[in-house]
């Protein structure tokens, strides 16, 4: 076999793979799209977002409140914290200037069967979002919606 027919062979070989890599570098460096949709669905007693991931950038959050009984509200928390262990006061109600985390924003209290919606840009990073109403009860005691559950994890890429 003639060495140049081989050298030859392992140059194209080298240049197809060195063509391939490039074309893939590529295609990982096309930027991701900005923000997006989240739909959400809050009820007695949960938080529940359409996806647990969205890309930063400016994210619109469609929040549907199925109750059956109780007003809620929608409350983005970028934390490092985990979802069930942000500050609280002596009620269960979420200490929303607590050590830790940041409030971005709300979709304020509405009722049941009701829907509202709010964006906000959101930057990488952990986040929680949570329901931090608390109520009176007709027994004198204080509900809060967070501590009976109504929080979840949500991550921004």
């Amino acid at each position: 076999m003639d060495p140049r027919n081989t050298s030859r062979a392992g140059f194209r070989l080298l240049a197809a793979v060195v063509t391939v890599a490039a074309l893939g570098l590529v295609g990982c460096s096309a930027a991701k799209p900005a923000g997006g949709n989240v739909d959400v669905e809050l009820q007695e007693w949960a938080v529940l977002p359409a996806q647990a991931t969205v890309n930063a950038g400016p994210v619109n959050f469609k929040v549907t409140n199925t109750g059956p009984e109780d007003k809620h509200e929608m409350v983005v928390v970028k934390t490092d914290l985990a979802a069930a262990s942000l500050p609280t006061n002596e009620f269960g109600k979420v200490d929303e200037d607590g050590a830790g985390m940041e409030v971005i924003g709300e979709v304020e209290e509405f009722d049941p069967g009701a829907a509202e919606s709010a964006t906000f840009e959101l930057k990488p990073g952990a986040y929680v979002l949570i329901c931090n109403i608390l109520q009176d009860e007709p027994d004198g005691t204080k509900e809060s919606h967070y501590k009976m559950g109504m929080y979840t994890a949500f991550t921004v890429m």
